[in-house]
């Protein structure tokens, strides 16, 4: 088997907890360093901070589901979907937001 998956360091796969304000409620998010580097670089790419973006999934996620029962692997699985095709996402994500700010 390859080692590429075995022999990665440690710190790539940790527990972070970070505690954040969604919709004006303070909450802790437990994901791998890993995943929150991701998100970070996403909220990056759309002049966004971390726990903005985070809030805005979270309240988007809500509006479609009307719960959401394990946040956590939503974002986990937010951020695969990002790594399969980063353009595309990107550029959806992009004229979403656009969408948002000119019907607010």
């Amino acid at each position: 088997m390859c080692q590429i998956f075995a022999n990665q360091p440690l710190e790539s796969y940790s527990y972070i907890t970070r505690s954040i304000r969604i919709s004006g409620h303070s909450t802790s998010i437990k994901l791998e360093a890993s995943f929150w580097d991701i998100l970070d670089q996403i909220a990056h790419q759309q002049n966004m901070t971390t726990p903005n973006f985070i809030t805005y999934i979270y309240n988007e996620a809500l509006d479609y589901n009307g719960k959401i029962s394990n946040f956590a692997s939503l974002l986990r699985c937010a951020c695969l979907l990002y790594l399969k095709r980063p353009d595309d996402v990107m550029e959806i994500v992009k004229q979403q937001l656009m969408e948002t700010n000119h019907n607010n």
